[in-house]
């Protein structure tokens, strides 16, 4: 498991209490884990390992027939040098972000792997050192990735990887078609992740609000056309969808907030320039999505100057 955050510390706690082998790569919270385990507070019963295979090295830990990435993407610069150390030839690699390209970026580290990506439909925070609060949901929806961007289908693979989700009671939905299930979380990531730090608000209250609602429902709407524009096909009524599913979830800050207010690097690149580009690419404009990522850029910069600026 590389990276035990709000996402890698929950699926890897729930991995390990059933039984399997986890090996946990950690940068700041190794000495805190090392010493006092992983907690996870949990709505479907606490997990509390008292015993954690942690590193602080990806050289010092053994070769794994499945590596599960779940840092976050303005880390996966460091994978270059992590996952060629970390997973056995013709292993497994599970990428657990949201955006697009990371799949892609992946399987040119490592050529030999096959490579599966995760959309995980899970309220879960980091609270303190080695300690994750999951407050709602829990389900991936994986898939196979496929090198010319098509349907891979339902592989022997992708069946394995489900498996041992599944026997840690992990709700896996398999897609036969991995490019439409990342436009899908698309639809909701890019206005409520963006807008979450942009209105200073979480989804219950962007959710209950008429006029951030209407323009919550704009933007799904974009972007349906931008991925019909790059041959993705989304139903019209999928964004309402996305609505009612919020509008039931226990109010929730979204990842991109949580890390505006920790003063971490914004996940703007994977899931606002990429997409935005292959729609471009494609002829299609995604006008309110580029204005929603540029506002994230400037307050981006402002948040981590501000935080680097003497007192």
């Amino acid at each position: 498991m590389i990276g035990a955050g709000a996402v890698g510390g929950y699926y890897g706690a729930k991995l390990s209490s059933n039984g399997f082998e986890v090996h946990f790569l950690l940068h700041s919270d190794f000495e805190h884990v090392c010493r006092h385990g992983l907690w996870v507070e949990s709505k479907d019963g606490d997990i509390n390992l008292t015993s954690v295979n942690a590193y602080n090295d990806a050289g010092r830990m053994p070769l794994c027939d499945m590596v599960i990435v779940a840092l976050k993407a303005t880390q996966n610069h460091i994978l270059k040098d992590i996952l060629p150390k970390a997973v056995k030839q013709d292993g497994i690699v599970v990428l657990l972000q949201n955006g697009l390209g990371g799949e892609e970026d992946i399987a040119a580290i490592c050529p030999d792997a096959t490579v599966i990506g995760g959309l995980c439909f899970l309220c879960s925070n980091k609270v303190g050192p080695g300690h994750i609060r999951h407050l709602d949901y829990g389900s991936i929806r994986m898939g196979e990735y496929r090198p010319d961007n098509k349907p891979a289908g339902i592989t022997k693979a992708l069946e394995h990887a489900a498996e041992i989700f599944g026997r840690a009671a992990i709700p896996i939905h398999l897609t036969d078609n991995l490019p439409v299930a990342r436009w899908e979380k698309l639809v909701w990531n890019i206005p409520f992740n963006g807008l979450s730090v942009i209105l200073d608000a979480d989804t219950r209250q962007m959710i209950d609000s008429e006029s951030s609602r209407h323009l919550i429902a704009a933007i799904m709407d974009e972007v349906i056309e931008g991925a019909k524009h790059c041959g993705i096909r989304i139903k019209p009524e999928f964004s309402d969808l996305m609505l009612k599913a919020t509008r039931q979830m226990v109010a929730y800050k979204p990842s991109m907030k949580l890390d505006f207010e920790a003063n971490r690097p914004l996940e703007i690149d994977m899931i606002y320039h990429r997409p935005i580009q292959a729609a471009r690419h494609a002829g299609f404009d995604m006008c309110m999505s580029r204005v929603i990522a540029a506002q994230l850029e400037f307050l981006d910069a402002k948040n981590r100057n501000s935080d680097r600026s003497p007192g």
